[in-house]
């Protein structure tokens, strides 16, 4: 089978084709097609399924390199995951950020996240869990640096459950950020692949940008600031409270958690859990939910899931 597809916008070709056509043998060796390049056509042959993939693929692309300047290596891996699943990928939703002077757009890469998006611009509190690699940490990260970009904040303040020490920080070497860099790296990745380094650090030495572990936060009110609470499963009862009730004028607060990883001590109640259920129902309060199809790293990382959540029910049904 042979298809001929034509060029949408010929002048982004390099882009689109990748450095030594780097993302064209992509394609190829993905699909199992023959491509070639014939006067602004690309030409796939291979087998019917072969064919229809890197069509489906080749789509995805072109909408690609329309919104943004090149495709990296991470954004080939989501849209082949994407044709090769079907993933519904909603994309009325985007967020503008930048890498130095060059815009950025992000689109959502599902329908569960496209949700997640609308959610976060309706409300000034937002709770969303979801499993590994589902996006709700980068997304929430992403708006954040857009209300920053756009003076909707101030500041972006990033917070984070030091569970692992026990929230006794003293014990470990060096001053406050080198104690708790381990647990809000994660947060500070996300911000790296959305802002110039330079700039990013400018803002942190401003307090434009400020990472605090969720133990030093009580006392305080965040006024237009957008709020981001990351690993939020294994914040307590109390400290979900006190977390809550910082929320000052013109800010924006988004809780994340993934309520399969808890790992605060077996008779305690996860914050997170408890909040979302307490607070159901409450005007200006939105909840969000992603699912294993909302997972957007590599292709592996949703079979790992599936495989985990299956052997738990199982485990359950035999308990039972």
């Amino acid at each position: 089978m042979e298809i001929t597809v034509k060029l949408e916008d010929i002048g982004k070709r390099l882009q689109l084709f990748g450095a030594a056509d780097g993302n064209l043998r992509v394609l190829r060796d993905a699909c199992g097609v023959q491509v070639s390049a014939r006067e602004g056509r690309i030409v796939f042959s291979g087998t019917n399924t072969a064919v229809a993939k890197a069509t489906a693929l080749f789509g995805l692309m072109q909408q690609h390199i329309q919104k943004q300047e090149y495709i990296s290596d991470d954004e080939m891996r989501l849209m082949i995951s994407d044709a090769f699943h079907d993933r519904d990928r909603s994309g009325e939703h985007q967020v503008r950020v930048f890498e130095g002077a060059v815009a950025r757009t992000i689109t959502p890469k599902s329908k569960g996240q496209s949700d997640y998006l609308d959610t976060i611009e309706k409300y000034d509190m937002v709770f969303c869990i979801g499993p590994a690699g589902s996006g709700k940490t980068y997304l929430a990260v992403a708006r954040s640096v857009e209300m920053l970009k756009q003076g909707e904040v101030k500041r972006v303040i990033l917070v984070r459950p030091a569970v692992e020490a026990g929230e006794k920080l003293g014990f470990l070497p060096g001053d406050l950020m080198e104690k708790v860099n381990p647990y809000l790296r994660p947060l500070l990745d996300a911000f790296g692949d959305m802002m110039d380094y330079n700039q990013m650090k400018r803002f942190m030495v401003d307090g434009i940008i400020e990472v605090i572990p969720l133990a030093f936060m009580r006392g305080r009110t965040l006024n237009d600031a957008a709020i981001i609470c990351d690993e939020a499963q294994n914040a307590t009862v109390k400290q979900m409270l006190m977390l809550m009730t910082r929320l000052g004028h013109g800010s924006k607060m988004i809780v994340t958690g993934d309520d399969t990883q808890i790992d605060l001590p077996y008779n305690q109640e996860s914050g997170l859990v408890n909040a979302i259920r307490r607070l159901q129902g409450i005007d200006g309060i939105g909840f969000s939910c992603l699912q294993k199809t909302d997972i957007v790293r590599h292709p592996l990382v949703q079979k790992i899931v599936e495989v985990y959540e299956e052997e738990e029910s199982v485990e359950k049904h035999v308990k039972k």
